[in-house]
Formats: structure tokens, sequence, C-alpha cells
């Protein structure tokens, strides 16, 4: 049996963070993921992708 079990993707997620949060925090992200019923990575995902915009060029 091939090593790389799973479905192959386009977008591989190599690199792994691990982030504490306060109270205030976690409540925001919890609420945000039940809203749009996405695990808490695609939130993550979705709030850097937000912040990409607001780099300096």
């Amino acid at each position: 049996m091939s090593p790389r079990t799973g479905r192959p993707t386009d977008n591989p997620k190599a690199y792994k963070i691990t982030v504490r949060l306060d109270e205030e925090a976690n409540a925001v992200l919890q609420a945000y993921c039940e809203q749009e019923s996405i695990e808490k990575g695609e939130a993550v995902r979705r709030g850097l992708k937000k912040l990409k915009a607001e780099l300096k060029k």
C-alpha cells in the first residue's frame, strides 16, 4: 500500500502552527466556525487571506 493515503490535492498543507488563544479570541473563532460550518484551520486560512490585503507592497 502507498505511504501516502488519502485524496490527492492541488494545494497541500505542508506547514503546521500551534496558537494559544484567550477566551475572547476562542469564542470568536468558535462562533465563526459554527456560523460558516467550517473547521478552525479553514477559518484561520480565511483570516490570513484578509490580512494579506493589508500588507504593504
